[in-house]
């Protein structure tokens, strides 16, 4: 996988989390045709951006929180 295509899955992701409609890592992994360790691997690289994006298991979705100050 090239840098582009990580950063479109990456782009996805958070398109996704917006919506509230990810799925599990396993989903995304299967929708996207990766590893479900990679799917990991991008949302921690998407955390380390500064985006505030957790799984949330009650409605199976990864989720962008927003910051509460």
């Amino acid at each position: 996988m090239n840098k582009f295509q990580k950063q479109a899955f990456k782009d996805r992701i958070l398109k996704l989390a917006k919506l509230k409609s990810t799925g599990a890592p396993s989903d995304l992994a299967f929708r996207f045709e990766i590893s479900e360790r990679s799917v990991k691997r991008m949302v921690m690289e998407i955390r380390v951006e500064g985006v505030n994006i957790r799984f949330n298991q009650s409605i199976g979705s990864y989720l962008i929180e927003e910051n509460y100050q």
